[in-house]
């Protein structure tokens, strides 16, 4: 039996909102290299900021900010959002990251996905979610791809990272997308 609440519940992972003892965690969760590079983290953010950080996010109807976290174990792995939503156009903006290069490549970010986007359009009847990456960060772009985002656009020379710029690749999913991909019909 887990200590938190289960938002959303799928066979590896579950999701569940932060708390006000998160911060410790959150803070020390992406502060690897790897992890920075692939978000395009520049700033130095202390424990202070990532409190109030939490605590604005917990406030804002715009967002939803779960942490990911492995259901054998209860290990916080990493982090999922919808934000920036609009409900006048039922738009919204996804973000991930999993925070140590173990968990990576392992399905638990695409479990979340799905997890998320089920929630996004059967529960918060969002009518587009749209994500960024990295043009370095393939491995996540190809998990986009196979879950159904489609690639909409490129723009160029967006994020100035390690003395190079690189692209951003902009890419969505429609709910009629994923309805006829994911929810079965006649149930």
């Amino acid at each position: 039996m887990t200590r938190h609440s289960e938002l959303l519940t799928g066979k590896k992972v579950y999701l569940r909102p932060l708390n006000g003892e998160d911060a410790e965690l959150y803070y020390h969760m992406f502060y690897g290299t790897e992890v920075r590079r692939l978000t395009g983290t520049k700033k130095h953010i202390t424990k202070e900021q990532i409190e109030n950080y939490i605590a604005r996010k917990s406030g804002d109807d715009s967002t939803v900010l779960l942490l990911i976290a492995l259901r054998e174990n209860d290990e916080v792995i990493g982090d999922i959002a919808i934000q920036d939503m609009e409900p006048d156009n039922r738009s919204a903006n996804l973000r991930i990251a999993i925070g140590d290069e173990r968990h990576q490549g392992q399905g638990y970010g695409r479990e979340a996905l799905l997890l998320i986007l089920d929630y996004g359009f059967g529960i918060l009847n969002l009518h587009r979610i749209e994500l960024e990456v990295y043009s370095y960060n393939a491995r996540a772009a190809h998990v986009y791809e196979s879950i159904g985002f489609v690639r909409e656009g490129v723009r160029r020379q967006t994020l100035y990272y390690n003395h190079e710029y690189h692209d951003v690749i902009m890419m969505g999913m429609l709910d009629s997308e994923y309805r006829e991909r994911y929810v079965k019909k006649g149930g």
